[in-house]
């Protein structure tokens, strides 16, 4: 299914975490009917499972995995499994930066939330995509949204950043190591020069 929840973000820096994979616009949903919050504007979000500790300052990065429905429950988009090249230095959940790398209902609704919580999150119209949707998504104007979130972890942005080109360098290594002579999958010592591979990418 096509992601039509990311909002591009204008790049950091060269390479950065910004410019490969940050910004999305979507999702906060989880919850089992506990606690009604009425939040500012309209939002509203249920809580599914409570989180623990703080939650996302205005500029952090946050790992979500979420599933987003219009109001009559048709589902228009669902977060991708993500595989990072390197397991273990980033959180599993597609990054979303506050606040500008998601919609305006979903921001609200990401700073409300804890590290493990999941919720369901209904954003009117006018804090989702209003009467211009992205071009092509199956969200009709003027459309109330309806997102089920988990929120896997957050981090300050240049944290993530930090680990994202720490775990670039160690794919590159690995690459590296790979295409030495002996080394598995590599010719043997005196044989073909082993072709060059594509530097991986986080889908």
């Amino acid at each position: 299914m096509t992601e039509i929840t990311r909002v591009p973000l204008q790049p950091l820096a060269k390479g950065s975490l910004a410019k490969l994979w940050l910004g999305v616009g979507a999702a906060v949903a989880l919850a089992a009917g506990i606690a009604w919050v009425a939040m500012p504007a309209g939002v509203e979000i249920d809580t599914i499972t409570a989180g623990t500790g703080p939650t996302p300052g205005a500029e952090d990065v946050v790992f979500v995995k979420y599933t987003g429905k219009l109001a009559d429950g048709t589902e228009f988009d669902k977060s991708p499994d993500q595989v990072w090249p390197v397991p273990g230095i980033l959180p599993d959940g597609v990054p979303m930066a506050l606040p500008d790398g998601v919609i305006p209902g979903m921001a609200e609704a990401l700073l409300k939330a804890q590290k493990g919580g999941k919720y369901t999150v209904e954003i009117p119209a006018k804090l989702g995509y209003g009467a211009a949707p992205p071009p092509g998504a199956p969200i009709p104007p003027n459309a109330d949204l309806v997102f089920e979130i988990e929120v896997v972890d957050f981090m300050p942005r240049p944290q993530a950043e930090q680990r994202y080109m720490q775990m670039m360098q160690m794919a590159q290594q690995m690459q590296g190591t790979s295409g030495a002579p002996g080394a598995p999958g590599a010719p043997p010592a005196g044989g073909a020069p082993a072709q060059p591979q594509a530097e991986p990418t986080p889908e």
